[in-house]
């Protein structure tokens, strides 16, 4: 099944089906129409960035249809609830502290401490999410580097076949990406505007919004975010073989004999759920003092995962 269908009761049911089953759906927001997949699924997450071409890992907005499903997977604070109760569901996307190192979440949080997490304010939205039973993972679906969608037919036109069913919602009402406000520090900082104003949230807040600075490790929205996760080992890249005292992290069967193998069949896909959990795994290890990582293919989800890695291995 793919293409454009009415967001009809039924079509929705079909809908949280496919995200159960690891699949992509399209859905309007009263933002932008997203890309979905379920957050506990790291190789459907891995589809949309292939999905949506030069791909990189960075974090992905979590959409979820009730204040409490956050306890899940975020420490929540006096002030994201208090956010939450007054502006969602709205485009308002807080960026929190994770609960637990969970690996499933890995490739959604980009391998970092923490998770961005939003309530859509729209009715398919909402019920596509409630009947999948999941949180869903959704970055605005478009190919990189196009404009964000706010139609269902400029969703096709971006993407055509490579999402799995695109539900039709109409147009949507924002048209701009919700706005995400950073809470893991004493005072809020606004990381991106969006839909809920600077100063609807000072006015709430009763005190002052930051400012992102454009430092990298106060990134201006997780697409740009340049701080991830990296071992505190020595990590060395496109290594052919391992060196003396690296766990060596092999990938398909021609580097298929170190300690890890990425994905043994040469599924990148596979590859680039496992890399954030190999990584940890790795990191870990008493045994070695240092990780290497065998040759990925610079192609499709390929690219993904050696951006990543180049990342991780400055």
């Amino acid at each position: 099944m793919s293409g454009i269908f009415k967001a009809s009761s039924d079509n929705i049911i079909k809908g949280a089906e496919i995200i159960k089953n690891g699949g992509l759906v399209s859905f309007p927001t009263e933002t932008v129409y997203g890309l979905g997949a379920s957050i506990f699924n790291p190789k459907a997450v891995a589809k949309i960035f292939e999905a949506k071409g030069r791909p990189s890992f960075n974090p992905l907005i979590s959409h979820i249809a009730e204040i409490d499903e956050m306890r899940e997977f975020v420490k929540v604070d006096e002030r994201a609830l208090f956010l939450g109760k007054k502006f969602w569901p709205g485009a308002l996307t807080f960026v929190l502290p994770r609960k637990n190192e969970n690996p499933l979440l890995d490739i959604v949080c980009a391998g970092l401490s923490t998770m961005t997490v939003r309530c859509p304010n729209h009715n398919v939205a909402l019920e596509l999410i409630k009947k999948a039973g999941v949180p869903i993972a959704a970055p605005s679906a478009n190919r990189s580097q196009t404009i964000s969608p706010t139609t269902a037919d400029a969703v096709y036109e971006s993407l055509g076949d490579r999402v799995d069913m695109i539900l039709d919602g109409g147009q949507c009402e924002v048209g701009v990406e919700s706005t995400i406000l950073d809470l893991t520090t004493p005072k809020a900082v606004l990381l991106r505007a969006g839909g809920i104003t600077k100063e609807q949230l000072e006015n709430a807040l009763g005190e002052e919004v930051l400012i992102s600075d454009g430092n990298p490790d106060k990134p201006t929205s997780p697409g740009q975010m340049l701080k991830h996760y990296a071992p505190n080992k020595k990590f060395r890249i496109n290594a052919i073989e391992p060196m003396e005292g690296e766990l060596y992290i092999g990938f398909g069967s021609e580097y298929d004999f170190g300690e890890m193998n990425l994905s043994k069949n040469g599924d990148l896909r596979e590859a680039a759920s496992n890399l954030f959990s190999y990584m940890r795994i790795a990191d870990k290890n008493e045994k070695y003092e240092k990780i290497a990582m065998a040759p990925i293919p610079n192609e499709g989800v390929g690219l993904a995962i050696n951006d990543r890695i180049k990342r991780a291995s400055r």
